[in-house]
């Protein structure tokens, strides 16, 4: 099973959040998830970002590839 890590949106209409989540890459955007890793609410300033570091990273040890919008977010992971 290819593992992917991929935003989740959840809010209301223009009030989006995401969750952080590790699901099936086959799954549809808002599918069943594996694990939830963390939140990004873009909507306060500075965004807010919350991820568990320890479930990221073992996801991508164990082969988990990253959506582009992940990818883009990762550069304000602490």
């Amino acid at each position: 099973m290819a593992v992917t890590i991929r935003l989740m949106r959840f809010g209301k209409k223009g009030q989006p959040f995401y969750r952080i989540v590790a699901l099936d890459k086959r799954a549809k955007r808002d599918g069943a998830y594996i694990e939830k890793i963390g939140t990004y609410d873009p909507m306060v300033q500075p965004h807010k970002i919350e991820y568990d570091k320890t479930k990221f990273e073992a996801w991508k040890a164990k082969g988990a590839e990253l959506s582009e919008g992940v990818r883009k977010l990762q550069k304000f992971f602490k």
